[in-house]
């Protein structure tokens, strides 16, 4: 089994945190997006694990690029780097890893989060997971026949087709036959929304009869701007305190401090006269003083003093006094 990543750039949504770190590699919970993301696969898919393909702009830089190769390794798997140094969608970035198309293998989109158990229809081409969604007209979402097989994709549709939102992941029981789709698009320049699309690639393998089923997730968390990032490691650590995983340190200092459950706290972080939780994620080496935090993700090496934030994001290094004055504030940083 293969698992194909594509990642594309760094991302506006999420600004300014993602003009230094790429967002996939935002921590949830203590670790990367991607990271989880490629984890929660391998571990519900319960197969062994050949490579982890990487699709990234290439100005992501090598250090970037030894990470996402760190991940596969600790999977067993083989780390494979690809680049997409255009924007031409997701049809494109996908064949820009064409190389590793063959076989059995999940595509995964790296700004989505999940909670499933993936039950692998071994009879089928090919799995597209969905989320049952209030607004489907906000979606992606799949039309299905009277057998409950996924028969056309509609982008937003202005009248109902389903309520059955695609999440971005997708299982092709054999990646070669989408390659070869998607070679057709790129060669007849089918574009749509100026791009090329997956869609087009999956729509010409469901017309030449393959069947293609849809897969239910439980929870389906987004990681595309401040608040659903700081939402989402929430519910990840709510996940992950309820399966009685560790989430805190042994090597934090305490003095006069409270930590609410669920959080997870790095390493050397210091908490001073503070209360902590619940939903905060605190980096390695961060100090918090004279401050309430919750419902909040703080990178590494932040330093927070005199504070009381809720729904908060901060970055790595940043330091934060609520009784600041004297500011010095960088391009799209955001106080309300």
């Amino acid at each position: 089994m293969k698992i194909i990543v594509p990642m594309a750039g760094r991302g506006s949504r999420l600004r300014p945190h993602t003009l230094t770190v790429p967002k996939p590699l935002i921590p949830i919970a203590g670790k990367p997006i991607v990271q989880r993301l490629v984890e929660d696969i391998a571990k519900v898919l319960n197969q062994d694990l050949d490579e982890v393909a990487f699709i990234i702009h290439r100005s992501f830089g090598k250090e970037v690029e030894q990470d996402l190769l760190e991940i596969a390794k600790r999977l067993d798997a083989k780390g494979i780097i690809y680049y997409q140094d255009e924007p031409l969608g997701t049809g494109h970035a996908i064949m820009c890893a064409k190389d590793s198309l063959s076989g059995p293998c999940v595509i995964a989109y790296a700004d989505t989060l999940f909670k499933a158990d993936f039950n692998l229809d071994q009879s089928a081409d090919s799995v597209i997971w969905v989320k049952q969604v209030a607004n489907p007209e906000a979606y992606g979402v799949v039309s299905l026949n009277d057998d409950s097989n996924i028969m056309g994709l509609v982008e937003k549709p202005k009248e109902f087709v389903s309520d059955l939102a695609v999440i971005g992941i997708y299982y092709f029981k054999d990646a070669e036959v989408l390659k070869n789709e998607l070679q057709n698009v790129l060669d007849q320049n089918i574009i749509h929304g100026g791009e090329y699309q997956i869609n087009d690639g999956i729509k010409a393998m469901i017309e030449k009869g393959m069947k293609f089923v849809p897969g239910k997730v439980d929870e389906w968390m987004d990681c595309g701007n401040k608040d659903v990032t700081v939402e989402t490691n929430g519910k990840v650590l709510g996940f992950i305190y309820k399966d009685g995983e560790d989430l805190i340190a042994n090597d934090i200092t305490l003095e006069n401090a409270n930590i609410i459950e669920p959080c997870y706290i790095g390493s050397n972080v210091k908490l001073i006269n503070a209360t902590v939780g619940p939903n905060v994620s605190l980096g390695d080496g961060c100090t918090v003083e004279n401050s309430t935090i919750k419902n909040s993700l703080i990178q590494t090496n932040a330093s927070i003093k005199n504070a009381n934030l809720d729904n908060a994001m901060i970055g790595n290094h940043a330091k934060f006094n609520g009784e600041f004055t004297d500011v010095s504030i960088g391009d799209y940083s955001v106080l309300e």
